[in-house]
């Protein structure tokens, strides 16, 4: 694949990885497309693994999401910037410590959103929680499995 190709790739990755904290996007599926054309363009057996890696990732997602309570992040009162933060947050967790770092990288953009919003540590702390317990943990696992494919993805391109 030529360099347009892999930063066209690249573009719907991170369309896909926004599209899972906005409510109705199809994130985690613009993540897959977009490994899928890379795959079906880089015929190797790298690319391949990633593409059936990324599959199994993503149904595991979806089981797991399943075992969840339901996004009902709006009716608990959460806005976009709590999206933003917590995006950023995980991006920045995953970008620090690999892998695991995504983890408390979105609960900890969660509080950092909510401490701005309200200003005190017992309030951030109480409304992380809601956040969490109103489908928080379903948007992470999501993003969580985008982020593997996407790092995944990114290691391919570096050592593949």
């Amino acid at each position: 694949m030529g360099t347009w190709e892999l930063l066209l790739v690249g573009a719907v990755l991170v369309l896909g990885l926004c599209g899972v904290l906005v409510p109705g996007v199809p994130g985690s599926w613009l993540v897959w497309a977009a490994v899928a054309v890379w795959a079906l363009r880089e015929p190797s057996a790298l690319a391949w693994g990633i593409l059936v890696g990324a599959t199994v990732v993503l149904l595991a997602a979806q089981v797991l999401r399943w075992q969840l309570p339901p996004r009902r992040l709006r009716q608990a009162g959460a806005t976009w910037r709590l999206a933003v933060w917590a995006g950023l947050g995980a991006l920045a967790g995953f970008c620090v410590l690999p892998v695991i770092g995504a983890i408390p990288g979105y609960v900890g953009g969660i509080y950092v959103s909510e401490r701005l919003r309200l200003g005190s540590h017992g309030d951030a702390v109480a409304s992380t929680r809601t956040a969490m317990r109103a489908g928080g943990s379903s948007v992470l696992a999501e993003l969580f499995a985008c982020l593997l494919i996407v790092g995944a993805w990114i290691g391919a391109l570096i050592w593949g």
